[in-house]
């Protein structure tokens, strides 16, 4: 059983670093263009995707995991 879940968090952690590489912001808009109707806010126009991310999948694969663990746990009390 442990290693079936060192094997699942090494595949989670892999898709993790592999899939959040990705995450990139759009580019700002040139000087001079309107970016869909909205004024020009000048030193703005990119926000990059970055620790948020990587905070939201650890706590939502650490959710997944516990709750795994404790549904894993009711059934072998109730057999």
């Amino acid at each position: 059983m442990k290693n079936k879940i060192q094997y699942f968090v090494a595949i989670a952690l892999l898709a993790l670093i592999s899939f959040s590489t990705s995450l990139m912001a759009q580019p700002p808009v040139p000087a001079g263009q309107d970016p869909g109707g909205a004024p020009l806010v000048p030193g703005g126009g990119s926000a990059p995707i970055s620790d948020g991310v990587y905070i939201l999948i650890a706590m939502a694969l650490a959710y997944g995991i516990t709750r795994w663990y404790a549904m894993k746990k009711v059934k072998t009390v109730q057999e």
